[in-house]
């Protein structure tokens, strides 16, 4: 894996959204930095530019000089607390940006001097990129020499100076509008997403961060409800936890052994 820092912005004024805390705003149980923050968990140091908020785990935090002064000042500032050869660089407001989509982006060409993502109308996303660190310093550097600041100015500015390759992205990434929120909170509800949704929900609410076996832990809830009474599922998988935290035993052998208990158990009953 490679060896990076990542840094998360975090301010502005969320005017579309009606000045709310944006990257406090919550889709599918969790805020929007939190869902950022867990994408780039394996950075070996994590910078969030804004005001200080409850995190799901620690970070560095930092504010833009002058306040307000835009994304390069706020990149500017994050940066100052990064070491690694690697930065990434993100928005707070992606919910959908997953550790992969991370780990794609780090990967990056020797040519190249960062990747970043396209989205699905052809727009490059500065802030869902992975730089590489000097000439992303380079860069600032240059910008801050010819206008005399980096305040106010369009994040664009940075990316015709650098060597980059860009990675297609299918569809809108970020959440500028309500509309946006919406869509979002309706997507991670879809079948095929909501368990793994809520189960990462769950984590984030009771500060954990197992390696479950889901479908081990579904299939020993189901033999259960089968072999015993659909009440014993629930139950089940209370005491496979409960066993995997007081012996600890990894939860999927304490699933093993349930299901074989389960299955012994209805081979019993059908020799009565």
């Amino acid at each position: 894996m490679a060896d990076f820092d990542a840094v998360v912005l975090a301010g502005g004024g969320a005017r579309r959204l009606g000045g709310v805390d944006k990257p406090a705003v919550r889709v599918g149980g969790r805020t929007l930095l939190d869902r950022v923050l867990s994408a780039c968990a394996d950075a070996a140091t994590t910078v969030v530019v804004g005001p200080p908020r409850p995190t799901v785990r620690p970070v560095t935090w930092a504010n833009d000089d002058p306040p307000g002064g835009g994304p390069l000042t706020a990149l500017h500032a994050g940066l100052r607390h990064t070491t690694r050869p690697l930065v990434a660089v993100l928005a707070s407001d992606l919910p959908f940006l997953d550790t992969g989509t991370v780990h794609r982006l780090l990967d990056v060409p020797a040519e190249a001097e960062g990747q970043l993502l396209r989205d699905g109308e052809d727009r490059d996303q500065p802030l869902t990129a992975v730089y590489r660190a000097a000439p992303l310093h380079r860069e600032l550097t240059g910008l801050d020499a010819e206008f005399g600041t980096l305040a106010g100015l369009p994040l664009k500015l940075l990316l015709p100076g650098l060597a980059l390759r860009r990675l297609p992205a299918a569809g809108s990434l970020d959440c500028d509008t309500w509309a946006d929120i919406a869509t979002a909170r309706a997507r991670i509800r879809d079948d095929g997403a909501v368990l793994d949704e809520w189960i990462a929900a769950v984590k984030t609410e009771l500060g954990i961060d197992p390696d479950v076996d889901t479908t081990a832990l579904l299939d020993t809830a189901r033999d259960a409800a089968h072999s015993v009474a659909r009440p014993a599922a629930p139950l089940t998988t209370f005491l496979i936890g409960y066993a995997a935290a007081l012996h600890g035993i990894s939860p999927a052998e304490a699933a093993r052994r349930v299901s074989a208990l389960a299955e012994s158990w209805q081979q019993e009953e059908q020799r009565t």
